[in-house]
């Protein structure tokens, strides 16, 4: 069914009469059920955004080593759809966005079951794409199985994973707040190969978005139009280029020889083999010790800090309209990835009138300052007392992300503006029996 009736020999393309948006308790972590409902025959149609997380609710302590306390939340999916997901958007990488994609070898893990309802289409990035050439600038029509770019992130995930192993070696010497937060921004960027791979196979077609490309969401969708905002490429976007050729995102987008050496090498940077052991230093230095390690490990959060928002500036952005309403997922976007969308040439004034008449918003980032930024807040134009008319849903768990009033996340004085001008609904804080939000949208 293409979601079309015929009459008079003139075809009309069904629009959706509603939209449920279900965001499950993941803890930290991202997982949106979107359904769109039709009149008549067409039937609801599901896509889901992101299934992931590092902090499961029962757990706000160590780190989530397998998708399985999701298990109750993909079999709901499940349920939800009656078997059949039509579309899968991984907005991007980070473990507490695909972690729920991971399959094991009994083929009983979360990544299984969502694998087992077949979707149409999965939607990711461009910088996802496995044949993408090491330095590309943007997507190629012509495409080499080279492999270099799926080397690249292995450089910056297997930093990210000797990073957190560093963290163990440290610990008597860091504060708990700087190891909990070298930890959790480590583990997020440690690569989930499992779960990439599925994302890559479980679906009949894969597609792999830009700022402006077209959209299959909306062969899949009939009546919905799509808009693809984020991310930019380099070549759309040369100051996101210039601004990350500055820092370690050249683990990322722009890897040099420097990243692809690092996975050639036979041991971490941080190995044994690179230290003097402790009982050979100079009685006189000793002291020093404690307060070099803990320097060294304010330097590791910088790098991985800036590795973890880079990740994020490749996160989709995607805005589905329908019926004269207007939902926003921008996943993790921050706000270089926002500033190609808003300030365009040619598109900037269309792309700021989608934006205002946004119905619903799903808060970026888990509710972090710098991933809505004040320019898109104000321009919201649907703002009003926390009954609305603005929607806004939000996943995330307080006291794990961030430790001062400048980094907590979710951001107090942005979460405060989500209460008093819009209706949000918040997984933080929900019991088990109720192990979702859910907001329904009518044209």
């Amino acid at each position: 069914m293409d979601g079309s009736t015929t009459t008079d020999h003139k075809t009309t393309i069904m629009t959706p009469t509603k939209a449920t948006i279900r965001s499950y308790q993941v803890g930290f972590g991202d997982c949106y059920l979107l359904t769109f409902h039709y009149a008549g025959t067409t039937g609801d149609r599901h896509v889901l955004i992101d299934c992931g997380s590092t902090r499961t609710p029962n757990r706000r302590t160590g780190d989530l080593r397998d998708a399985r306390p999701l298990l109750p939340i993909v079999k709901d999916i499940g349920l939800r759809t009656g078997g059949k997901l039509h579309a899968v958007v991984a907005t991007h990488r980070h473990k507490d966005h695909i972690s729920g994609f991971t399959t094991t070898g009994k083929a009983d893990g979360t990544g299984d079951v969502l694998r087992a309802l077949k979707p149409d289409l999965v939607v990711q990035p461009w910088t996802e794409d496995p044949a993408l050439p090491e330095n590309a600038r943007k997507p190629k029509a012509a495409r080499t199985a080279s492999g270099t770019h799926a080397l690249g992130l292995q450089s910056m995930h297997a930093f990210s994973a000797a990073v957190v192993k560093e963290v163990k070696g440290l610990r008597k010497d860091l504060g708990v707040q700087l190891q909990g937060q070298l930890a959790f921004l480590g583990e997020d960027n440690v690569s989930n190969l499992n779960a990439v791979k599925n994302l890559m196979t479980m679906g009949k077609k894969n597609e792999y978005l830009h700022y402006g490309k077209k959209t299959a969401l909306e062969k899949v969708l009939p009546g919905v139009k799509v808009h693809v905002l984020g991310p930019p490429t380099l070549e759309q976007y040369p100051a996101i280029g210039k601004q990350r050729g500055t820092d370690a995102a050249e683990f990322w987008l722009k890897r040099g020889a420097a990243a692809s050496a690092y996975v050639a090498q036979a041991a971490s940077p941080f190995a044994p083999q690179h230290r003097l052991p402790e009982a050979e230093f100079p009685q006189e230095v000793r002291w020093i010790v404690p307060r070099i390690r803990a320097s060294r490990g304010a330097q590791l959060l910088e790098m991985v800090t800036i590795l973890d928002g880079q990740m994020n500036n490749t996160s989709l952005i995607l805005l589905f309209e329908f019926g004269g309403k207007k939902l926003l997922f921008p996943g993790d976007a921050q706000i270089e990835n926002w500033e190609h969308a808003l300030g365009h040439k040619k598109d900037g004034k269309k792309n700021r009138a989608l934006l205002a008449a946004t119905d619903l918003y799903k808060v970026g980032h888990h509710g972090s300052r710098n991933a809505t930024p004040i320019t898109l807040w104000n321009m919201f134009a649907k703002k009003g007392t926390n009954k609305g008319p603005l929607k806004t849903m939000m996943s995330t768990l307080s006291g794990v992300h961030g430790h001062t009033e400048e980094t907590a996340v979710p951001r107090k004085t942005l979460l405060t503006a989500l209460r008093e001008h819009s209706k949000l609904s918040n997984t933080d804080g929900l019991t088990k029996k109720k192990f979702f939000v859910e907001e329904v949208i009518t044209a």
